[in-house]
């Protein structure tokens, strides 16, 4: 497992980020735990999470992910470079989502109980508030810095607009700025590489990918016209979020990319997961790939994926799908 730099900063994380927004619905804790286990027994010390998750759960469920994490992390917190995020609703209250400097601050402490910590290492907004002044939320943020509660600021789901927005509002006012940014990025998904890395290669900012192998699509598992597996993302989420995945890949223009895509890496006895993940782990503008799982054999599966260099040939063919595909009008911002 290779570690890098976040940017212009000096932190440095393992290339294979820990995504664990299944803990506590699609997997229960025991499989969680193994998960966490599994990951630093590959040498994974880089875990995502948010307040908002277990993805699928309502306000009943909010912040059980981070529950678990903190009972995990008992003995272990020196070893683990964690991140979280706020704005999504934590209660019914109309102060209790976006970000505000009441919530950013109540966010913040909700989390820092249920981790079991007193710092978090990298605490991400979790998608931008256009009800708030940019200024407001990077004061609170500066202030969670200077508190010792948070090491460094990163944001998700910013377009490149709203992340410059962000840094110019830091740099004019003397603030902490947004150090890293966690986008949606595949071999399916590009759109990102027009503006928002560019503008991060110019000023220095980390890249986090999510969704490397969209979200399982990438897997091959899903076939057109027969429902998805119940306990797979697109067969166990539901109402507003699942409309999101489903409106992002199941096309059949996508299906028939992954079905090219497998039929390639299959005769070249290649996993089409690993291909996927290395893809990404190859843009010279990604520092770390989120990668989740739903069970320890499954994350066993994607790991390798950090020893798999592609030849040439193999990333023409990852590079020549996203030219192929139509393009389709984001359906989120929604959790992931």
């Amino acid at each position: 497992m290779k570690t890098k730099q976040m940017g212009r900063t000096g932190l440095k994380v393992s290339e294979i980020c820990l995504g664990t927004m299944t803990f506590g619905l699609q997997c229960d804790e025991a499989a969680s735990v193994a998960i966490m286990d599994t990951a630093v027994e590959y040498g994974v010390d880089f875990f995502d999470t948010s307040d908002a998750y277990p993805i699928g759960g309502d306000l009943t469920t909010v912040g059980r992910t981070e529950e678990i994490i903190g009972r995990w992390m008992r003995g272990k917190r020196d070893r683990i470079v964690l991140a979280t995020k706020c704005f999504a609703a934590t209660g019914p209250a109309p102060n209790q989502s976006g970000l505000s400097r009441k919530h950013v601050c109540e966010a913040v402490e909700q989390s820092l109980r249920r981790l079991q910590t007193d710092y978090i290492d990298l605490y991400q907004t979790h998608f931008p508030d256009p009800a708030t002044p940019i200024d407001e939320t990077m004061r609170a943020l500066d202030d969670l810095v200077h508190q010792g509660k948070v090491r460094y600021l990163g944001c998700s789901n910013y377009p490149a607009w709203m992340l410059a927005n962000a840094l110019w509002a830091a740099d004019k006012y003397g603030l902490a700025r947004y150090d890293c940014v966690q986008p949606r990025y595949n071999i399916l998904f590009r759109e990102i590489e027009n503006e928002l890395l560019p503008l991060c290669r110019f000023h220095g900012v980390g890249v986090i990918a999510y969704n490397p192998i969209a979200g399982g699509f990438l897997s091959g598992k899903y076939k057109p016209g027969a429902p998805p597996p119940s306990n797979a993302r697109f067969g166990f989420l539901s109402g507003r979020t699942r409309n999101i995945y489903h409106g992002r890949y199941w096309h059949d223009a996508q299906f028939e990319a992954v079905s090219h895509l497998q039929q390639f890496f299959a005769a070249r006895n290649r996993s089409l997961v690993q291909a996927a993940i290395a893809w990404v782990l190859a843009q010279p503008d990604i520092t770390s790939a989120i990668v989740g799982a739903s069970s320890a054999a499954q994350l066993r599966e994607s790991l390798p994926a950090v020893e798999v260099k592609l030849d040439a040939e193999e990333m023409q063919a990852c590079n020549d799908v996203w030219f192929m595909l139509p393009r389709l009008r984001d359906p989120s911002v929604a959790l992931r």
